[in-house]
């Protein structure tokens, strides 16, 4: 298969496991806080957060979900034509430097375009899970990719 699917590729309750997983580095964490100018103590002061409930920084939430996202592409929206919702974007669990993050995509549903014929919107739900198997995040989207053209070839 190449890279992404096309909608005739997507069967309702398939689940595709993402990998390789991708294990979280400090410098990943600083680095994408102060890209994103999330200057949250929590992420970027070692010892404000040794005072807080889990007594360490935290990973920055957003690069969990950026990075969830990121590997699900060449399985859910490799050939995506556009994102066209994110929904249900759930933070279930901290995610820590050193951590090993997993994640899984679910097909929920799909549908035809009403609009144009040669696409179609998939609905799923993406989950992705620490090394210890814990599920840290939960996120649900659409998107909108192409039919297959009957004259190309899959690969």
């Amino acid at each position: 298969m190449g890279y992404g699917r096309y909608f005739e590729e997507f069967e309702i309750g398939d689940i595709y496991r993402h990998w390789p997983g991708r294990t979280i580095t400090e410098h990943d964490d600083t680095w994408f806080s102060l890209m994103t100018m999330n200057q949250h103590p929590l992420h970027i002061d070692e010892n404000y957060a040794q005072s807080t409930q889990h007594g360490r920084r935290l990973v920055n939430g957003t690069f969990i979900f950026a990075l969830t996202v990121g590997m699900s592409v060449a399985d859910v929206s490799g050939r995506c034509i556009a994102n066209l919702e994110y929904e249900f974007i759930k933070h279930l669990a901290p995610s820590f430097h050193g951590d090993t993050i997993y994640a899984e995509t679910e097909v929920l549903d799909k549908r035809e375009s009403a609009s144009k014929p040669d696409r179609g919107v998939v609905y799923v739900e993406t989950r992705a899970r620490n090394q210890r198997d814990e599920i840290v995040l939960t996120l649900r989207r659409r998107v909108l990719v192409p039919k297959l053209n009957r004259n190309e070839s899959k690969s």
